[in-house]
């Protein structure tokens, strides 16, 4: 691969996916793309770019998802989950006694193990939220990863990841090396496309979104547009959870760290408040409003 090809290409991941490639992740590339080249009967990476140049359109859906695609697995960090059981799902259902209902996003679902984890914690939840309307949608850009997710089947090796041995007997039913969830848990989340650096105000209010793990992809503009945009959606009260290695200090004032829940923030009411009056504001009020 020449720096002209690989420069190329981090070029139009970023346009499309928000990816941002560092230099030195020629490896990377290379490791996920020579496959695909391999696959559409092609050279190497040189003669994937030189289609992709043309406009082969299918083809750059193609890379885009084999670079975009991360993995992986059931109750990620573990702590998470423990502060969504603990703090998060009680606080919420006290607040939410009156509607009983919750809407959940997770965004950059992958192959489902994270939204399957948060509707386990739900069901786990008992007699707290029994009879409450459950709505978790989950999404991601890649469609080949939303088709194994919606399935629910994952490998011996998938579900030894994470998964507390009683869930997987609860929650899971065995078919020789494989193991498939089970449609009552399959039926708590919606599989939807989705790309974050696209509007996704159409998904409407959200009390819980988890945001685990993709930001740190993104360059810090990107960060703070994605992060402001989430901000929107979110109920006044809601919780956000980010990846570990994820923050929302220095990139946006639109959220402030959750009491005693590392990871977990909450909108911060004065930006937050003038967040959702900038995106219900008319595009010429946005207009008079910039120009003065």
């Amino acid at each position: 691969m020449t720096p002209s090809d690989y420069e190329y290409l981090r070029k139009v991941l970023k346009q499309i996916s928000g990816l941002d490639l560092s230099p030195d992740k020629q490896y990377l590339v290379e490791s996920r793309l020579v496959p695909l080249a391999r696959k559409a009967g092609l050279a190497g990476i040189s003669a994937l770019v030189d289609q992709l140049k043309k406009g082969a359109s299918a083809l750059t859906a193609e890379v885009v998802e084999a670079m975009t695609t991360n993995e992986s697995f059931f109750f990620r960090d573990k702590t998470p989950f423990d502060h969504l059981q603990q703090a998060v799902i009680p606080a919420l259902a006290q607040a939410r006694s009156a509607r009983r209902s919750l809407r959940i996003w997770c965004a950059a679902s992958s192959t489902g193990q994270e939204p399957y984890s948060i509707a386990m914690c739900l069901k786990e939840a008992g007699a707290l939220l029994s009879g409450w309307r459950i709505e978790i949608v989950a999404t991601d850009l890649s469609q080949a990863v939303l088709e194994k997710a919606r399935a629910g089947i994952f490998s011996q090796f998938e579900v030894q990841r994470g998964l507390p041995i009683q869930m997987l007997m609860k929650y899971f039913t065995q078919n020789g090396e494989l193991w498939q969830l089970n449609a009552e848990i399959r039926a708590m989340v919606q599989h939807r496309q989705l790309n974050l650096l696209q509007d996704f105000s159409h998904l409407g209010v959200f009390d819980i979104v988890f945001c685990r793990n993709v930001l740190i992809y993104f360059d810090q503009s990107t960060k703070a547009g994605i992060l402001d945009r989430i901000c929107r959606i979110m109920a006044p009260d809601g919780v956000l959870a980010l990846g570990a290695a994820e923050t929302v200090v220095g990139i946006t004032e639109s959220f402030k760290p959750y009491p005693e829940r590392r990871g977990f923030y909450s909108p911060n009411a004065a930006p937050a408040a003038q967040a959702r009056a900038s995106a219900a504001m008319p595009a010429s009020l946005k207009a008079a409003a910039a120009a003065g």
